[in-house]
């Protein structure tokens, strides 16, 4: 690289130098990639330390829920506050990790918990960052009141265009009277008082839908990609899977609930199954949903990581994936080139990729760069599903 070039290249690439209000952290997102475009935090990151700062008398230990890369859980820990950390995503996590490292404070400096695990100590405040989902706050916030009482704090934050009166709806029926505070940056605070006399009535969470055609009743935990329904594009992969006596391994790559690989097994009894995704609920819904189906007669492997490091080269024999577009709130394709540069390692050769994606994503041109080949097994107005095979 010229100097000139690693300059435009320096130039392009994220900010790394948070100024927390107790001090500048280093943090970047994950998994990390040269020339990164986007920060590892955002406003409402600041301002609600900032409010914490602020807060007279804020001290004890902070549960952080929906820390997307862990700024609020290092500067936290940084400040020395023990602080518990929860979320779905296996790659908030392995970016909290990476940025406690880069900021000179061990690992265990937090405890990080998946989104299903309650805390391992008694908080004084409880942080929220909204996600994007109604179904997966309103679940989170029933499993916030029972580790939480009277005088403990409860502050939620995002951006302004993801705080609606839905979202203040639910903090006010199932944690107590809430209010917002002024918007700072496009940025804005949900603040909660608790009640400990409010009802909020059961969680409604994890949902379950009937598959059509089969006599499948599908567990569904909040936050999963179509939780209430099949989807259009999965129906369209799931009428291309084959049937063929030679397959013994398939991967249902970011599994979500596990139909694609529940609908292979069926097609493939003498193949073993391997459910892979970053969320935590994803891969606890499809293993809930393989006992359910096949119980303890066949092996599966349920494994919750980034993509297909998990599985050993060449080994596959098909690969079936929905690949997400999105990361966290960003939009874009690495997501889905990381399935498919590691779907190229772990096929044996001769192994299939079957995806479905949304026409205007154009993944059939990527996968012709990667595998030589793709075929267009189905195409609508909307979605095309391809294959490729390894050579």
């Amino acid at each position: 690289m010229t100097e000139a070039s690693a300059e435009a290249s320096a130039e392009a690439s994220a900010e790394v130098v948070f100024d927390a209000p107790g001090g500048p952290l280093q943090l970047r997102r994950f998994p990390r990639r040269e020339g990164e475009l986007l920060r590892a935090w955002d406003a409402a990151d600041d301002y609600l330390l900032q409010h914490l700062q602020d807060e007279a008398g804020a001290d004890g230990a902070v549960w952080v829920i929906n820390d997307g890369f862990g700024a609020l859980t290092v500067a936290l820990a940084a400040a020395g506050r023990p602080v518990c950390m929860s979320s779905d995503s296996w790659l908030a996590h392995e970016s909290t990790r990476a940025n406690l490292r880069d900021n000179g404070l061990a690992e265990a400096s937090a405890q990080l918990l998946d989104s299903l695990e309650p805390p391992t100590m008694p908080v004084t405040t409880v942080l929220v960052k909204i996600p994007k989902s109604l179904a997966l706050l309103e679940d989170q916030l029933h499993r916030i009141r029972p580790h939480v009482g009277s005088g403990v704090r409860i502050v939620g934050a995002g951006m302004t265009k993801s705080i609606h009166l839905s979202t203040l709806g639910l903090f006010d029926s199932i944690l107590g009277p809430t209010t917002t505070s002024k918007a700072v940056r496009k940025a804005r605070l949900v603040l909660c008082d608790f009640a400990a006399d409010l009802d909020p009535g059961p969680n409604p969470h994890p949902t379950t839908y009937r598959l059509d055609g089969s006599e499948w009743e599908l567990s569904n935990h909040a936050g999963l990609f179509s939780h209430e329904r099949l989807d259009a594009g999965t129906a369209h992969l799931l009428a291309q899977i084959p049937s063929a006596a030679t397959v013994q391994h398939i991967v249902d790559l970011g599994c979500g609930n596990g139909v694609v690989g529940l609908v292979a097994a069926q097609r493939n009894p003498a193949a073993t199954l391997s459910f892979i995704d970053e969320s935590y609920r994803a891969v606890a819904s499809a293993q809930h949903n393989w006992q359910s189906v096949f119980g303890d007669s066949r092996p599966a492997v349920f494994a919750v990581g980034d993509g297909l490091d998990l599985v050993a080269t060449g080994s596959a024999d098909m690969i079936l994936c929905n690949p997400p577009f999105h990361q966290s709130n960003a939009m874009g394709d690495a997501t889905a080139w990381r399935m498919f540069t590691g779907a190229r390692r772990a096929l044996a050769p001769g192994g299939t990729l079957l995806i479905v994606g949304n026409r205007h994503l154009a993944y059939h041109a990527k996968l012709r760069r990667l595998f030589g080949r793709c075929d267009v097994l189905h195409s609508d107005a909307r979605f095309v599903v391809l294959r490729s095979r390894s050579r």
